[in-house]
Protein backbone atom coordinates (compact mmCIF):
# COMPACT_ATOMS: atom_id res chain seq x y z
CA UNK A 1 0.00 0.00 0.00
CA UNK A 2 1.34 3.45 -0.95
CA UNK A 3 1.51 6.11 1.42
CA UNK A 4 -1.70 8.08 0.15
CA UNK A 5 -3.48 4.35 0.12
CA UNK A 6 -2.13 4.79 3.71
CA UNK A 7 -3.94 7.66 4.25
CA UNK A 8 -7.07 7.21 2.73
CA UNK A 9 -7.13 3.95 4.81
CA UNK A 10 -8.67 6.47 7.49
CA UNK A 11 -12.59 6.94 5.68
CA UNK A 12 -12.35 11.07 6.58
CA UNK A 13 -8.86 11.37 4.91
CA UNK A 14 -10.38 8.94 2.04
CA UNK A 15 -13.27 11.83 1.71
CA UNK A 16 -10.80 14.64 1.74
CA UNK A 17 -8.65 12.80 -0.50
CA UNK A 18 -11.74 12.17 -3.02
CA UNK A 19 -12.82 15.75 -2.63
CA UNK A 20 -10.08 17.43 -2.80
CA UNK A 21 -9.31 15.91 -6.63
CA UNK A 22 -12.67 16.28 -7.59
CA UNK A 23 -12.07 19.84 -6.89
CA UNK A 24 -8.94 20.06 -8.72
CA UNK A 25 -10.38 18.33 -11.79
CA UNK A 26 -13.70 19.74 -11.69
CA UNK A 27 -11.13 23.49 -12.25
CA UNK A 28 -9.08 21.44 -14.67
CA UNK A 29 -12.49 21.20 -16.94
CA UNK A 30 -13.40 24.54 -16.66
CA UNK A 31 -10.15 25.47 -18.47
CA UNK A 32 -11.07 22.47 -21.23
CA UNK A 33 -14.91 23.50 -21.55
CA UNK A 34 -15.86 20.00 -20.43
CA UNK A 35 -18.98 19.05 -18.29
CA UNK A 36 -18.30 17.71 -15.04
CA UNK A 37 -19.77 14.46 -15.81
CA UNK A 38 -16.60 13.90 -17.78
CA UNK A 39 -14.49 15.34 -15.10
CA UNK A 40 -16.18 12.78 -12.35
CA UNK A 41 -15.56 9.77 -14.46
CA UNK A 42 -11.82 10.58 -14.80
CA UNK A 43 -11.84 10.97 -11.12
CA UNK A 44 -14.00 7.37 -10.51
CA UNK A 45 -10.80 5.92 -12.67
CA UNK A 46 -8.28 7.86 -11.24
CA UNK A 47 -8.86 7.08 -7.52
CA UNK A 48 -9.90 3.69 -8.93
CA UNK A 49 -7.99 0.19 -8.18
CA UNK A 50 -6.36 0.67 -11.39
CA UNK A 51 -4.68 4.20 -10.70
CA UNK A 52 -4.26 5.69 -6.92
CA UNK A 53 -6.28 2.71 -5.31
CA UNK A 54 -7.39 5.25 -2.70
CA UNK A 55 -11.41 4.22 -1.91
CA UNK A 56 -11.12 1.50 0.63
CA UNK A 57 -15.13 2.95 2.29
CA UNK A 58 -16.70 0.95 -0.82
CA UNK A 59 -20.13 0.44 1.48
CA UNK A 60 -20.33 4.35 2.00
CA UNK A 61 -19.25 5.72 -1.10
CA UNK A 62 -22.06 3.10 -2.73
CA UNK A 63 -24.80 4.59 0.07
CA UNK A 64 -24.13 7.80 -1.24
CA UNK A 65 -23.85 7.33 -5.28
CA UNK A 66 -27.45 5.57 -4.72
CA UNK A 67 -28.72 8.83 -2.69
CA UNK A 68 -27.23 10.91 -5.79
CA UNK A 69 -28.91 8.62 -8.15
CA UNK A 70 -32.07 8.71 -6.19
CA UNK A 71 -31.94 12.94 -6.53
CA UNK A 72 -31.06 12.70 -10.36
CA UNK A 73 -34.59 10.94 -11.08
CA UNK A 74 -36.31 13.39 -8.69
CA UNK A 75 -35.27 16.24 -10.10
CA UNK A 76 -35.83 14.24 -13.80
CA UNK A 77 -39.40 13.89 -12.63
CA UNK A 78 -40.06 17.97 -10.98
CA UNK A 79 -39.04 18.61 -14.27
CA UNK A 80 -40.73 16.50 -16.54
CA UNK A 81 -43.02 19.34 -18.22
CA UNK A 82 -44.74 18.03 -21.18
CA UNK A 83 -46.14 20.95 -22.27
CA UNK A 84 -42.59 21.68 -24.30
CA UNK A 85 -42.99 18.27 -26.02
CA UNK A 86 -46.77 19.78 -27.08
CA UNK A 87 -45.62 23.18 -28.00
CA UNK A 88 -42.97 21.80 -30.30
CA UNK A 89 -45.81 19.74 -31.77
CA UNK A 90 -45.19 15.98 -33.30
CA UNK A 91 -41.51 16.49 -33.79
CA UNK A 92 -40.63 15.97 -30.22
CA UNK A 93 -41.83 12.46 -30.27
CA UNK A 94 -41.37 11.63 -33.50
CA UNK A 95 -37.87 12.67 -33.80
CA UNK A 96 -37.16 11.16 -29.91
CA UNK A 97 -38.99 7.88 -30.34
CA UNK A 98 -37.47 7.38 -34.20
CA UNK A 99 -34.21 7.97 -33.08
CA UNK A 100 -34.15 5.33 -29.92
CA UNK A 101 -35.30 2.95 -31.94
CA UNK A 102 -33.04 3.36 -35.34
CA UNK A 103 -30.11 4.12 -32.95
CA UNK A 104 -30.73 0.92 -30.98
CA UNK A 105 -31.20 -1.45 -34.21
CA UNK A 106 -27.96 -0.05 -35.93
CA UNK A 107 -26.39 -0.41 -32.46
CA UNK A 108 -27.62 -3.69 -32.14
CA UNK A 109 -26.65 -5.20 -35.34
CA UNK A 110 -22.74 -3.71 -34.80
CA UNK A 111 -22.55 -5.14 -31.39
CA UNK A 112 -23.44 -8.43 -33.23
CA UNK A 113 -21.55 -7.78 -35.95
CA UNK A 114 -18.10 -7.47 -33.73
CA UNK A 115 -19.36 -10.22 -32.09
CA UNK A 116 -20.67 -9.47 -28.93
CA UNK A 117 -23.78 -12.10 -27.81
CA UNK A 118 -27.33 -10.63 -28.18
CA UNK A 119 -27.74 -9.61 -24.62
CA UNK A 120 -24.92 -7.81 -24.35
CA UNK A 121 -25.52 -6.45 -27.96
CA UNK A 122 -28.86 -4.94 -26.92
CA UNK A 123 -27.81 -3.34 -23.86
CA UNK A 124 -24.83 -1.54 -25.40
CA UNK A 125 -27.15 -0.49 -28.24
CA UNK A 126 -29.87 0.36 -25.98
CA UNK A 127 -27.13 2.47 -23.73
CA UNK A 128 -26.40 4.44 -27.26
CA UNK A 129 -29.54 5.67 -27.26
CA UNK A 130 -30.13 8.41 -24.49
CA UNK A 131 -28.31 11.64 -24.33
CA UNK A 132 -27.97 13.86 -21.67
CA UNK A 133 -30.77 16.28 -20.79
CA UNK A 134 -28.81 17.67 -17.90
CA UNK A 135 -25.46 18.19 -20.29
CA UNK A 136 -27.29 19.83 -22.93
CA UNK A 137 -29.50 21.92 -21.24
CA UNK A 138 -26.74 23.39 -19.78
CA UNK A 139 -24.90 23.67 -22.90
CA UNK A 140 -27.82 25.34 -25.18
CA UNK A 141 -28.10 27.72 -21.74
CA UNK A 142 -25.02 28.68 -21.64
CA UNK A 143 -25.20 29.67 -25.53
CA UNK A 144 -28.70 31.05 -24.84
CA UNK A 145 -30.27 28.65 -27.84
CA UNK A 146 -32.75 27.31 -25.14
CA UNK A 147 -35.13 28.67 -26.18
CA UNK A 148 -34.30 28.48 -29.84
CA UNK A 149 -36.62 26.63 -32.58
CA UNK A 150 -33.71 23.94 -32.30
CA UNK A 151 -33.06 24.28 -28.64
CA UNK A 152 -36.97 23.67 -28.07
CA UNK A 153 -37.33 20.69 -30.57
CA UNK A 154 -34.06 19.06 -28.66
CA UNK A 155 -35.42 19.59 -24.88
CA UNK A 156 -38.38 17.87 -26.51
CA UNK A 157 -36.64 14.70 -28.10
CA UNK A 158 -34.46 14.64 -24.60
CA UNK A 159 -37.73 14.57 -22.54
CA UNK A 160 -38.95 11.40 -24.85
CA UNK A 161 -35.95 9.34 -23.89
CA UNK A 162 -35.88 10.86 -20.53
CA UNK A 163 -39.41 8.76 -20.89
CA UNK A 164 -38.36 5.82 -22.52
CA UNK A 165 -35.60 5.09 -20.36
CA UNK A 166 -37.59 5.31 -17.12
CA UNK A 167 -40.00 2.34 -18.93
CA UNK A 168 -37.09 0.32 -20.09
CA UNK A 169 -35.66 0.69 -16.37
CA UNK A 170 -39.00 -0.48 -15.27
CA UNK A 171 -38.94 -3.46 -17.17
CA UNK A 172 -35.84 -4.45 -15.92
CA UNK A 173 -36.20 -3.61 -12.81
CA UNK A 174 -38.72 -6.84 -12.32
CA UNK A 175 -36.35 -9.25 -13.62
CA UNK A 176 -34.48 -8.77 -10.71
CA UNK A 177 -36.68 -10.35 -8.68
CA UNK A 178 -35.89 -14.13 -8.44
CA UNK A 179 -38.90 -16.41 -8.75
CA UNK A 180 -39.87 -19.27 -9.81
CA UNK A 181 -43.49 -18.50 -10.69
CA UNK A 182 -44.63 -18.88 -14.64
CA UNK A 183 -44.37 -16.06 -16.54
CA UNK A 184 -47.79 -14.50 -16.71
CA UNK A 185 -47.59 -14.49 -12.89
CA UNK A 186 -44.23 -12.14 -12.72
CA UNK A 187 -45.86 -10.06 -15.43
CA UNK A 188 -49.36 -9.98 -13.69
CA UNK A 189 -47.80 -8.89 -10.28
CA UNK A 190 -45.57 -6.28 -12.00
CA UNK A 191 -48.82 -4.68 -13.36
CA UNK A 192 -50.32 -4.72 -10.07
CA UNK A 193 -47.59 -3.61 -8.47
CA UNK A 194 -47.16 -0.86 -10.47
CA UNK A 195 -50.81 0.21 -10.48
CA UNK A 196 -50.45 -0.08 -6.43
CA UNK A 197 -47.26 2.38 -6.91
CA UNK A 198 -49.16 4.69 -9.27
CA UNK A 199 -52.35 4.76 -7.27
CA UNK A 200 -50.26 5.24 -3.90
CA UNK A 201 -48.53 8.35 -6.01
CA UNK A 202 -51.68 9.96 -6.95
CA UNK A 203 -53.31 9.60 -3.89
CA UNK A 204 -50.43 11.41 -2.38
CA UNK A 205 -50.47 13.92 -5.35
CA UNK A 206 -54.10 14.78 -4.57
CA UNK A 207 -54.74 14.72 -0.91
CA UNK A 208 -51.22 14.89 0.87
CA UNK A 209 -48.77 16.95 -1.02
CA UNK A 210 -50.69 20.11 -1.69
CA UNK A 211 -51.26 21.12 1.86
CA UNK A 212 -48.26 19.23 3.18
CA UNK A 213 -45.82 21.48 0.52
CA UNK A 214 -48.22 24.97 0.97
CA UNK A 215 -47.18 24.29 5.47
CA UNK A 216 -43.52 23.70 5.09
CA UNK A 217 -42.93 26.06 2.20
CA UNK A 218 -42.96 28.40 5.60
CA UNK A 219 -39.73 27.40 5.65
CA UNK A 220 -37.54 26.25 2.21
CA UNK A 221 -35.35 24.14 4.85
CA UNK A 222 -37.74 22.54 5.22
CA UNK A 223 -39.26 22.28 2.43
CA UNK A 224 -36.06 21.01 0.45
CA UNK A 225 -35.48 18.29 3.74
CA UNK A 226 -39.54 17.18 2.63
CA UNK A 227 -38.67 16.98 -0.72
CA UNK A 228 -35.48 14.55 -0.31
CA UNK A 229 -37.43 12.32 2.18
CA UNK A 230 -40.38 12.07 0.19
CA UNK A 231 -37.57 11.03 -2.96
CA UNK A 232 -35.86 8.40 -0.81
CA UNK A 233 -39.04 7.27 0.42
CA UNK A 234 -40.57 6.82 -2.31
CA UNK A 235 -37.51 5.22 -3.96
CA UNK A 236 -37.62 2.50 -1.49
CA UNK A 237 -41.08 1.75 -1.79
CA UNK A 238 -40.15 1.01 -5.19
CA UNK A 239 -37.55 -1.49 -4.08
CA UNK A 240 -39.83 -3.18 -1.88
CA UNK A 241 -42.63 -3.33 -4.49
CA UNK A 242 -39.51 -5.02 -6.86
CA UNK A 243 -39.41 -2.19 -9.18
CA UNK A 244 -35.99 -0.29 -8.83
CA UNK A 245 -35.01 2.91 -6.12
CA UNK A 246 -34.69 5.29 -9.52
CA UNK A 247 -38.69 4.37 -10.37
CA UNK A 248 -40.05 5.30 -7.18
CA UNK A 249 -37.89 8.32 -7.54
CA UNK A 250 -39.06 9.55 -10.40
CA UNK A 251 -42.44 9.16 -9.40
CA UNK A 252 -41.68 11.17 -6.46
CA UNK A 253 -40.93 13.78 -8.95
CA UNK A 254 -43.60 13.47 -10.98
CA UNK A 255 -45.86 13.86 -7.82
CA UNK A 256 -44.31 17.23 -7.23
CA UNK A 257 -44.22 18.50 -10.79
CA UNK A 258 -47.28 20.18 -10.54
CA UNK A 259 -46.30 22.20 -7.01
CA UNK A 260 -45.67 25.78 -7.10
CA UNK A 261 -42.75 25.02 -4.92
CA UNK A 262 -41.07 22.84 -8.08
CA UNK A 263 -38.57 25.72 -9.11
CA UNK A 264 -37.55 26.36 -5.43
CA UNK A 265 -37.21 22.47 -5.04
CA UNK A 266 -34.94 22.17 -8.25
CA UNK A 267 -33.00 25.07 -7.98
CA UNK A 268 -31.29 23.87 -4.69
CA UNK A 269 -31.56 20.30 -5.12
CA UNK A 270 -29.54 20.95 -8.21
CA UNK A 271 -25.53 21.15 -6.03
CA UNK A 272 -26.59 18.72 -4.19
CA UNK A 273 -27.19 16.12 -7.04
CA UNK A 274 -24.09 17.04 -8.76
CA UNK A 275 -22.28 16.57 -5.53
CA UNK A 276 -24.08 12.84 -4.67
CA UNK A 277 -23.34 12.11 -8.22
CA UNK A 278 -19.48 12.67 -8.27
CA UNK A 279 -19.70 9.85 -5.79
CA UNK A 280 -21.83 7.39 -8.38
CA UNK A 281 -18.75 7.92 -10.40
CA UNK A 282 -16.24 7.34 -7.87
CA UNK A 283 -17.80 4.18 -7.32
CA UNK A 284 -18.24 3.36 -11.07
CA UNK A 285 -14.74 3.67 -11.70
CA UNK A 286 -13.51 2.17 -8.39
CA UNK A 287 -15.08 -1.13 -10.08
CA UNK A 288 -13.35 -0.81 -13.25
CA UNK A 289 -11.22 -3.17 -14.14
CA UNK A 290 -8.71 -1.81 -16.48
CA UNK A 291 -7.38 -5.47 -17.08
CA UNK A 292 -11.09 -6.94 -18.23
CA UNK A 293 -11.57 -3.20 -20.63
CA UNK A 294 -8.07 -2.57 -21.80
CA UNK A 295 -8.92 -4.47 -25.27
CA UNK A 296 -12.15 -2.54 -25.90
CA UNK A 297 -10.31 0.34 -26.08
CA UNK A 298 -10.93 -0.12 -30.25
CA UNK A 299 -14.37 -1.47 -29.91
CA UNK A 300 -15.04 1.88 -27.94
CA UNK A 301 -14.11 4.53 -30.49
CA UNK A 302 -16.54 2.17 -33.16
CA UNK A 303 -19.48 2.54 -31.01
CA UNK A 304 -18.80 6.38 -30.50
CA UNK A 305 -17.66 7.26 -33.98
CA UNK A 306 -21.38 5.43 -34.76
CA UNK A 307 -22.78 7.80 -31.56
CA UNK A 308 -20.77 11.26 -32.94
CA UNK A 309 -21.51 10.51 -36.46
CA UNK A 310 -24.99 8.45 -36.65
CA UNK A 311 -27.32 9.59 -34.22
CA UNK A 312 -26.96 13.23 -35.69
CA UNK A 313 -27.72 11.86 -39.13
CA UNK A 314 -30.81 9.37 -37.72
CA UNK A 315 -32.12 13.14 -36.42
CA UNK A 316 -30.86 14.72 -39.81
CA UNK A 317 -33.35 12.18 -41.97
CA UNK A 318 -35.76 12.01 -38.97
CA UNK A 319 -36.53 15.84 -39.50
CA UNK A 320 -35.70 16.62 -43.05
CA UNK A 321 -38.62 14.05 -43.99
CA UNK A 322 -40.95 15.96 -41.53
CA UNK A 323 -39.86 19.52 -43.76
CA UNK A 324 -37.20 20.99 -41.38
CA UNK A 325 -34.52 22.90 -42.61
CA UNK A 326 -30.86 21.77 -42.88
CA UNK A 327 -29.67 24.50 -40.44
CA UNK A 328 -32.62 23.70 -37.24
CA UNK A 329 -32.08 19.53 -38.26
CA UNK A 330 -28.23 20.07 -37.89
CA UNK A 331 -27.94 21.97 -34.61
CA UNK A 332 -31.03 19.74 -33.18
CA UNK A 333 -29.26 16.18 -34.32
CA UNK A 334 -25.72 17.59 -32.51
CA UNK A 335 -27.10 17.20 -29.02
CA UNK A 336 -27.72 13.40 -29.41
CA UNK A 337 -24.25 13.04 -30.44
CA UNK A 338 -23.17 11.57 -26.87
CA UNK A 339 -24.76 9.15 -23.92
CA UNK A 340 -25.89 9.92 -20.83
CA UNK A 341 -25.85 9.54 -17.54
CA UNK A 342 -28.62 7.41 -17.41
CA UNK A 343 -26.90 5.05 -19.94
CA UNK A 344 -24.38 4.13 -17.00
CA UNK A 345 -27.58 3.57 -14.93
CA UNK A 346 -28.94 1.37 -17.51
CA UNK A 347 -25.46 -0.63 -17.37
CA UNK A 348 -24.98 -0.95 -13.78
CA UNK A 349 -28.96 -2.42 -13.55
CA UNK A 350 -27.74 -4.95 -16.23
CA UNK A 351 -24.65 -5.57 -14.10
CA UNK A 352 -26.79 -6.00 -10.81
CA UNK A 353 -29.17 -8.40 -12.57
CA UNK A 354 -26.25 -10.61 -14.30
CA UNK A 355 -27.19 -9.36 -18.13
CA UNK A 356 -24.14 -8.16 -18.64
CA UNK A 357 -20.91 -8.24 -17.47
CA UNK A 358 -17.42 -5.85 -16.39
CA UNK A 359 -16.58 -6.01 -19.60
CA UNK A 360 -19.87 -4.44 -21.20
CA UNK A 361 -19.68 -1.87 -17.94
CA UNK A 362 -16.32 -0.71 -18.98
CA UNK A 363 -17.15 -0.34 -22.58
CA UNK A 364 -20.14 1.87 -22.13
CA UNK A 365 -17.97 3.95 -19.78
CA UNK A 366 -15.43 4.48 -22.15
CA UNK A 367 -18.15 5.40 -24.91
CA UNK A 368 -19.68 8.08 -22.74
CA UNK A 369 -16.12 9.42 -21.57
CA UNK A 370 -15.40 9.98 -25.51
CA UNK A 371 -18.43 10.62 -26.93
CA UNK A 372 -19.39 13.68 -23.66
CA UNK A 373 -16.01 14.84 -24.31
CA UNK A 374 -16.17 15.69 -28.03
CA UNK A 375 -19.76 15.98 -28.02
CA UNK A 376 -19.38 18.99 -26.13
CA UNK A 377 -17.00 21.15 -28.49
CA UNK A 378 -19.39 20.26 -31.39
CA UNK A 379 -22.23 21.72 -29.78
CA UNK A 380 -20.12 24.84 -28.83
CA UNK A 381 -18.89 25.74 -31.93
CA UNK A 382 -22.21 24.87 -33.85
CA UNK A 383 -23.03 27.28 -35.60
CA UNK A 384 -19.31 27.96 -37.61
CA UNK A 385 -19.90 23.56 -37.82
CA UNK A 386 -22.64 24.38 -39.60
CA UNK A 387 -21.32 27.27 -41.87
CA UNK A 388 -18.77 24.61 -42.84
CA UNK A 389 -20.81 21.46 -43.63
CA UNK A 390 -23.75 23.26 -45.17
CA UNK A 391 -23.02 22.90 -48.55
CA UNK A 392 -22.92 19.25 -47.68
CA UNK A 393 -26.49 19.37 -45.68
CA UNK A 394 -28.36 19.53 -48.77
CA UNK A 395 -29.17 15.79 -49.03
CA UNK A 396 -31.06 16.19 -46.32
CA UNK A 397 -33.61 18.84 -46.50
CA UNK A 398 -36.61 18.33 -49.13
CA UNK A 399 -36.83 20.31 -52.17
CA UNK A 400 -40.03 21.60 -51.54
CA UNK A 401 -40.06 22.48 -47.47
CA UNK A 402 -43.41 22.38 -45.92
CA UNK A 403 -42.12 24.00 -42.29
CA UNK A 404 -44.95 23.39 -40.17
CA UNK A 405 -43.71 26.41 -37.89
CA UNK A 406 -43.79 29.15 -40.57
CA UNK A 407 -45.67 30.40 -43.56
CA UNK A 408 -44.00 31.66 -46.81
CA UNK A 409 -45.04 35.13 -46.61
CA UNK A 410 -41.77 36.26 -49.42
CA UNK A 411 -45.09 37.39 -52.29
CA UNK A 412 -46.88 40.33 -49.24
CA UNK A 413 -45.77 43.51 -48.56
CA UNK A 414 -45.42 44.75 -44.70
CA UNK A 415 -44.46 48.43 -43.26
CA UNK A 416 -42.64 46.71 -40.55
CA UNK A 417 -41.90 43.58 -39.02
CA UNK A 418 -41.62 42.53 -35.09
CA UNK A 419 -38.93 40.29 -34.21
CA UNK A 420 -40.27 38.90 -30.68
CA UNK A 421 -43.64 39.05 -29.05
CA UNK A 422 -43.38 39.61 -25.95
CA UNK A 423 -44.57 41.92 -23.91
CA UNK A 424 -42.41 44.92 -25.91
CA UNK A 425 -42.99 43.07 -28.97
CA UNK A 426 -46.99 42.99 -28.23
CA UNK A 427 -47.59 46.37 -27.23
CA UNK A 428 -46.30 48.25 -30.06
CA UNK A 429 -48.62 45.42 -32.07
CA UNK A 430 -51.32 47.15 -29.76
CA UNK A 431 -50.61 50.49 -30.89
CA UNK A 432 -50.18 49.69 -34.45
CA UNK A 433 -53.51 47.53 -34.21
CA UNK A 434 -55.29 51.00 -33.04
CA UNK A 435 -54.15 52.99 -35.46
CA UNK A 436 -54.69 50.97 -38.42
CA UNK A 437 -52.62 52.82 -40.59
CA UNK A 438 -49.15 50.36 -41.38
CA UNK A 439 -49.19 46.74 -41.99
CA UNK A 440 -47.22 44.39 -39.91
CA UNK A 441 -45.39 40.79 -39.85
CA UNK A 442 -44.73 39.52 -36.46
CA UNK A 443 -42.38 37.00 -35.85
CA UNK A 444 -41.52 34.73 -33.12
CA UNK A 445 -40.32 31.21 -31.59
CA UNK A 446 -42.72 30.61 -29.44
CA UNK A 447 -45.25 28.59 -31.06
CA UNK A 448 -47.88 29.18 -28.27
CA UNK A 449 -46.95 32.47 -28.44
CA UNK A 450 -47.81 32.51 -32.16
CA UNK A 451 -50.72 30.26 -32.11
CA UNK A 452 -52.14 33.04 -29.59
CA UNK A 453 -51.58 35.45 -31.76
CA UNK A 454 -52.96 33.93 -34.27
CA UNK A 455 -55.77 33.07 -32.69
CA UNK A 456 -56.24 36.87 -31.62
CA UNK A 457 -56.35 37.50 -35.98
CA UNK A 458 -52.51 38.62 -36.07
CA UNK A 459 -50.31 37.74 -38.42
CA UNK A 460 -47.52 36.10 -37.15
CA UNK A 461 -45.29 33.11 -37.75
CA UNK A 462 -43.34 31.13 -36.33
CA UNK A 463 -39.35 31.40 -37.28
CA UNK A 464 -35.69 31.94 -35.24
CA UNK A 465 -34.15 35.24 -36.21
CA UNK A 466 -30.68 33.17 -36.26
CA UNK A 467 -32.02 31.41 -38.87
CA UNK A 468 -30.60 32.93 -42.27
CA UNK A 469 -33.22 30.72 -44.16
CA UNK A 470 -35.98 32.84 -42.57
CA UNK A 471 -35.07 35.97 -45.42
CA UNK A 472 -35.96 33.74 -48.39
CA UNK A 473 -39.20 33.56 -46.96
CA UNK A 474 -40.22 36.71 -45.25
CA UNK A 475 -40.04 40.27 -46.89
CA UNK A 476 -37.80 42.05 -45.50
CA UNK A 477 -36.72 44.19 -48.40
CA UNK A 478 -40.07 46.02 -49.09
CA UNK A 479 -40.22 46.58 -44.78
CA UNK A 480 -39.50 49.90 -43.99
CA UNK A 481 -38.25 49.19 -40.79
CA UNK A 482 -37.42 46.24 -38.43
CA UNK A 483 -38.00 46.50 -34.91
CA UNK A 484 -36.23 43.32 -32.61
CA UNK A 485 -37.49 43.09 -29.41
CA UNK A 486 -34.94 40.10 -28.21
CA UNK A 487 -32.77 41.38 -26.15
CA UNK A 488 -29.65 39.68 -27.30
CA UNK A 489 -26.69 40.65 -28.33
CA UNK A 490 -25.02 37.59 -30.35
CA UNK A 491 -28.70 37.50 -32.12
CA UNK A 492 -29.06 40.91 -32.62
CA UNK A 493 -25.70 41.34 -34.26
CA UNK A 494 -26.62 38.11 -36.42
CA UNK A 495 -29.58 40.29 -37.26
CA UNK A 496 -28.25 43.21 -38.65
CA UNK A 497 -24.76 41.60 -40.46
CA UNK A 498 -27.70 39.28 -42.78
CA UNK A 499 -30.04 42.54 -43.01
CA UNK A 500 -27.14 44.19 -44.61
CA UNK A 501 -26.16 41.49 -46.81
CA UNK A 502 -29.43 41.32 -48.24
CA UNK A 503 -29.21 44.47 -49.36
CA UNK A 504 -32.37 45.62 -46.76
CA UNK A 505 -32.07 49.52 -47.12
CA UNK A 506 -34.64 50.27 -44.16
CA UNK A 507 -34.33 51.45 -40.67
CA UNK A 508 -33.42 48.40 -37.86
CA UNK A 509 -34.11 49.07 -34.58
CA UNK A 510 -32.58 46.51 -31.74
CA UNK A 511 -33.86 45.97 -27.99
CA UNK A 512 -31.13 46.22 -24.67
CA UNK A 513 -32.47 45.75 -21.54
CA UNK A 514 -29.45 47.99 -19.74
CA UNK A 515 -27.78 50.84 -20.67
CA UNK A 516 -24.71 49.66 -20.19
CA UNK A 517 -25.21 47.27 -23.07
CA UNK A 518 -26.12 50.46 -25.33
CA UNK A 519 -22.75 50.86 -26.74
CA UNK A 520 -22.52 47.30 -27.65
CA UNK A 521 -26.08 46.75 -29.32
CA UNK A 522 -25.15 50.35 -31.40
CA UNK A 523 -22.02 48.58 -32.37
CA UNK A 524 -23.96 46.24 -34.57
CA UNK A 525 -24.99 48.94 -37.02
CA UNK A 526 -28.67 49.65 -35.88
CA UNK A 527 -30.08 52.74 -36.76
CA UNK A 528 -31.25 53.28 -32.80
CA UNK A 529 -31.18 50.98 -29.67
CA UNK A 530 -34.13 51.00 -27.38
CA UNK A 531 -34.55 50.51 -23.75
CA UNK A 532 -37.95 50.18 -23.17
CA UNK A 533 -37.58 50.89 -19.81
CA UNK A 534 -36.26 54.41 -20.44
CA UNK A 535 -38.34 54.71 -22.43
CA UNK A 536 -41.69 53.99 -20.40
CA UNK A 537 -39.73 56.61 -18.10
CA UNK A 538 -39.04 59.14 -20.33
CA UNK A 539 -42.62 59.08 -21.57
CA UNK A 540 -44.20 59.40 -17.51
CA UNK A 541 -41.81 62.58 -17.28
CA UNK A 542 -42.61 64.35 -20.71
CA UNK A 543 -46.53 62.88 -20.39
CA UNK A 544 -47.59 63.46 -16.41
CA UNK A 545 -45.09 64.44 -14.35
CA UNK A 546 -43.60 67.51 -16.19
CA UNK A 547 -46.90 69.05 -16.69
CA UNK A 548 -47.70 68.75 -13.04
CA UNK A 549 -44.56 69.84 -11.53
CA UNK A 550 -45.11 72.79 -13.72
CA UNK A 551 -48.64 72.96 -12.64
CA UNK A 552 -47.72 73.32 -8.96
CA UNK A 553 -44.62 75.46 -9.24
CA UNK A 554 -47.24 78.54 -10.97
Amino acid sequence: MNWLGELAANPFYEFAIILFLAALLGGAGQLLRQPLIVMFIALGILVGPSVLDVVYSKENIHLLAEVGIVILLFIVGLKLDLRIIKSVGRVALLTGLGQVLFTSFIGYLIGIGMGFSHIHSFYVAVALTFSSTIIIVKLLSDKKEIDSLHGQIAVGFLIVQDIVVILVMIVLSTMRQETESPLWQAILQTVLSGAVLLLLTWLAMKWLIPGLSNFLARSQELLVLFAIAWAVSLASLGEVMGFSGEVGAFLAGVSLASSSFKEAISSRLVSLRDFLLLFFFVNLGAELNFDVIGNQVGTAFVFSFFVLIGNPIIVLIIMGIMGYKKRTSFLAGLTVAQISEFSLIFAGLGLSIGHINEEVVGLITLVGLITIGLSTYLILYSHPLYEFLSPLLRIFERRKIIDPFIEDKSDKAYDLIILGFGRFGSKIADILDQQKEFRYLGIDFDPMVVRQEREAGRDVVFADMEDPEIFHQIPFKTAKCVISTVPLLDPSRHLVETLVNNGYAGKIYLTALRAGDLALFEKSGADKVLIPHHMAATHFYESYLRKQLSDRSK
